[in-house]
């Protein structure tokens, strides 16, 4: 006969981090003086550890509700657990683990439901339908833009900023993010600019409002869509920025002196790269410029995504992470010539934590608009982002290429764009 053991105890020789568990039995096991406590309420938060060992089942456990975090804020906890393999147990002695834990651990819980269906993980081209694409996207972007609003600031820009200085403010850095893009595509007065992947408006209205351009803007969120034509409105643009609910693949114009690609292409897929690397190229005029800006894998040998992990069951449906090189050598097979590349990896981190301290700073009114689950999800990524940027397992490239005709490229001898 299997001797019980206390829950805690069991979680503290199988999970192995540097925290301290409380359970629903009364057991409490782990560092007395730990900065993070994890209460588990019930057999269901075991159920969801034992039917998704690691990030996925505590992630489902934590955000069901069935257990608790205090004493520390996410980053924290998630930093805690960064490194944990499921403890040093062998197999054997997991089993042993879970057998004295009784059989309720191995009932089947039903995920919660801010988890996307397993059916959506298909690869290839299948994947990234425009259909399916429009339901990717608004899983993500179309919560609340109440909600973004706190999150993201007054800025609404979701993509990594560019901190000019050690003390720059988050609104400054995203600022700094809008110019240099603009800069780097040299644009001035009647250019047309087309901004794939628009988000709520502001690189549309930074171009129009600073540099005189007519602009594009294209998103797949019609709350985004709706929110960003607003903005424009009120601040007198509605004139330079077409700001429209549609795919880029269904924009018909072309002739455009510069696009700007900023946090589409992690939506797009690898297999779709070909054709978006394309596409993009063929709206360019002669000597037109692309800048691309986009989270990539630190190299082309880790796998594009964990396909059943967290992110892609909580936050990004279907998304895939290209290697910088794999994105480059698509661009040139479509005909365009790299000029310039960047790696922002350290302002993404910096970006995430200032996103944290903003969701912290608002957790009530987050519960109370979008619901625990969701807000919980959303504390859960930034954080676990914000830790894989600054430990280097993901990272931001900026590639800048031109439709170079006759050997013209159109660009200066020297970068004229500065930092």
């Amino acid at each position: 006969m299997t001797t019980r053991i206390p829950v805690a105890t069991a979680l503290s020789q199988v999970l192995a981090a540097p925290v301290r568990f409380r359970a629903y039995d009364g057991s409490e096991a782990g560092p007395a003086d730990a900065r993070v406590t994890i209460e588990v309420k019930s057999s269901k938060a075991l159920a969801h550890l034992v039917s998704a060992p690691g990030e996925l089942g505590l992630a489902r456990a934590y955000v069901s509700g069935e257990m608790d975090v205090s004493g520390a804020d996410h980053y924290a906890l998630l930093t805690g657990f960064a490194k944990q393999k499921m403890g040093d147990l062998s197999w054997a002695q997991r089993v042993a683990v879970l057998r004295s834990l009784g059989p309720e651990v191995l009932q089947w819980v039903e995920p919660p439901p801010q988890e996307v269906g397993t059916k959506r993980y298909l690869s290839g081209l299948r994947a990234h339908s425009k259909g399916r694409d429009a339901k990717a996207i608004a899983h993500h972007y179309d919560v609340s833009n109440r909600f973004y609003s706190w999150v993201l600031g007054p800025s609404m820009a979701y993509t990594c900023a560019v901190y000019p200085s050690d003390g720059a403010t988050l609104e400054q850095a995203q600022e700094e993010k809008f110019d240099l893009v603009c800069r780097k595509l040299g644009l001035r007065p009647g250019m047309r600019l087309l901004d794939v992947g628009c988000g709520w408006g502001g690189m549309a209205m930074h171009a129009a409002r600073n540099y005189g351009v007519d602009v594009v803007a294209v998103t797949l969120s019609r709350q985004q869509a709706e929110w960003g034509q607003k903005a424009a409105a009120e601040a007198g643009l509605s004139g330079q920025v077409d700001i429209r609910f549609q795919d880029y693949r269904d924009v018909r114009e072309s002739g455009f002196d510069a696009v700007s690609s900023i946090g589409l292409t992690e939506h797009i897929g690898i297999a779709q790269l070909p054709s978006y690397a394309h596409r993009l190229a063929s709206k360019l005029s002669p000597q037109g410029r692309l800048l691309n800006h986009c989270i990539t894998r630190p190299d082309d040998r880790s796998p594009a995504i964990a396909k059943r992990g967290f992110i892609t069951r909580y936050v990004f449906p279907d998304g895939e992470l290209p290697g910088v090189g794999r994105l480059a050598r698509e661009f040139q097979r479509a005909g365009l010539e790299l000029q310039h590349e960047e790696n922002l990896r350290v302002h993404y981190g910096r970006t995430l934590h200032a996103w944290c301290d903003n969701l912290d700073a608002h957790w009530d009114e987050a519960l109370a608009e979008v619901g625990q689950g969701t807000a919980r999800v959303w504390a859960l990524y930034l954080a676990g982002s914000r830790i894989a940027f600054e430990r280097n397992q993901i990272q931001l490239h900026q590639l800048l290429l031109t439709r170079t005709v006759g050997g013209v490229s159109g660009m200066p001898l020297r970068p004229d764009w500065g930092s």
